[in-house]
């Protein structure tokens, strides 16, 4: 058993890496720049700001400012450097311009004079007092910055003939000048300079800094954390922080899986301790009218909506005009429980914000948990060595319960384990419609708001619970039934 344990740990290595691989693209690739979502600012305003040092400073903090991977595949022409272009439409016109041309040094020079230029025009207009040169000295500056998000050769000559004018068009204009031929050169350079034929040839850059070590790692050492200044990396449960509140994402989700688990818990508790005897009950008097009755009336409650239930209850139960015995929100007395409250009074105060949620979370698993023991039991039931005990002149309490229910557990059990990964989830529309500030909300928020590091964090403790909820499934397998064994010995 202890060797299978080992083997099956060190089998969700990989399967913790491919997890760890899935979340990462996934919140590369997510829609939106994170920066932006961080400051609120538009897309607008980053361009004017092209040299923000709180933007680089915030990209710095989320490690954005560091190449992707441990290694990328390009070809000679594109350089190791090109993840520093976070602008995704100056970054797709440098791919275009080294595809077209293949030579990045030409390709890096004529940006650079772009932004010579663009840095020019702000330091003449700040000097320059006639309205029309201010419009021109815009209109320079912003033609500049479209340049940087070019590549067709029409274009570029568009936009080169359009600053020309506005350059002549002022009257003090030596800088501009010497700044536009500059430019205009380095164009020609870059034309006159084609070495396209890079592109065909294969090339592999090596980082041993980069975003995925970061995230997964942190910024300090890998192995101790030492260091670690503004990332302790996911293994060390730092997620990041929220987009929305800014505040971490694991400090967010402490205050809100506690009440997803406390639901997801003692409805199953429930369901089982109602369940498990129905459905052996119903097994065991198959066909009378207590398994009659007791099929209709657990479908019946299964057929019923969440939130229709949940609904019902709160117009019943929480209503000051019907009967008004359940608060109808929240979790506790809407101004908070008093610190040093005994514990008495804090079960007395809690506990009938909780019991509506409760009966909404429960009563649809009646059906499907009492079905699942009662066709497991009638299996079991009908095999030999029942029918042996029962010629041994056993009780029919011990037949059932001590022979038969044991060894009709392995589904059950397989059922039980996949409550940990769902308890994180939670649910939307009951914590929705009870206020309950539990993982359902977080969940839909952070989807709605597009808060990554949230929807990524659940999702990665989703699949580390998952698998390990798989080891306990293995475990309580061999506890129930001596029958199972995981060792490779044959009998």
């Amino acid at each position: 058993m202890l060797k299978y344990l080992l083997r099956r740990l060190l089998i969700f290595i990989p399967t913790l890496i491919i997890i760890s691989l899935l979340a990462f693209l996934l919140i590369c690739n997510a829609p939106g720049d994170p920066v932006q979502k961080m400051t609120g600012s538009s897309e607008d305003s980053q361009n004017q700001s092209f040299n923000s040092s709180q933007e680089k400073l915030i990209r710095h903090k989320l490690g954005l400012d560091l190449p992707l991977f441990f290694f990328s595949i390009t070809n000679a022409a594109t350089p190791d450097t090109l993840y520093r272009l976070f602008d995704k439409t100056q970054h797709d016109a440098a791919v275009h311009l080294i595809y077209q041309y293949g030579n990045w040094q030409y390709i890096s020079a004529f940006e650079q004079k772009l932004i010579q230029l663009q840095l020019t025009a702000q330091s003449q207009k700040a000097l320059d007092t006639i309205s029309n040169e201010k419009q021109n000295l815009n209109e320079i500056f912003a033609d500049a910055h479209s340049l940087q998000s070019a590549w067709d050769d029409a274009v570029i000559n568009f936009q080169l003939n359009s600053i020309q004018k506005n350059i002549d068009s002022i009257s003090e204009s030596s800088n501009l000048n010497l700044a536009f031929k500059k430019l205009s050169g380095a164009y020609t350079s870059m034309k006159s300079n084609r070495s396209s034929w890079k592109n065909y040839l294969p090339c592999i850059h090596l980082y041993s800094n980069n975003q995925y070590a970061r995230w997964l790692f942190g910024d300090g050492n890998w192995i101790t954390g030492k260091g670690s200044v503004y990332s302790k990396g996911i293994l060390r449960g730092d997620f990041g922080s929220s987009y929305t509140t800014k505040l971490p994402v694991m400090d967010e989700l402490t205050h809100r899986i506690p009440w997803s688990l406390f639901f997801t818990f003692i409805s199953v508790l429930i369901a089982y301790a109602v369940s498990i005897p129905l459905g052996i009950k119903a097994a065991s008097q198959k066909g009378n009218s207590f398994d009659q009755a007791s099929t209709i009336i657990v479908f019946i409650l299964y057929s019923l909506p969440g939130f229709w239930v949940a609904t019902v209850l709160l117009m019943l139960f929480a209503n000051p005009d019907v009967i008004s015995l359940f608060p109808a929100s929240g979790v506790g007395p809407p101004g908070g429980i008093a610190n040093g409250t005994s514990l008495f009074e804090w079960l007395k105060l809690t506990i009938p914000h909780l019991i509506l949620p409760t009966i909404a979370y429960t009563y649809s698993s009646f059906a499907f948990i009492s079905r699942m023991v009662k066709v497991s039991m009638l299996e079991v039931l009908g095999q030999d060595f029942i029918r042996t005990a029962k010629a041994k002149g056993l009780s029919e309490n011990k037949v059932v319960y001590k022979h038969a229910f044991r060894n009709s557990l392995l589904p059950i059990i397989t059922m039980f384990a996949n409550i940990f990964p769902a308890a994180v989830g939670g649910s939307v529309i009951l914590e929705t419609i009870f206020s309950i500030p539990g993982m359902g909300q977080e969940i839909y928020q952070a989807i709605f708001n597009q808060d990554y590091p949230v929807v990524i964090a659940v999702f990665t403790i989703t699949g580390v619970l998952t698998l390990f909820a798989y080891i306990l499934a293995d475990i309580m397998y061999v506890l129930v039934d001596p029958r199972i064994s995981f060792s490779n010995k044959s009998k």
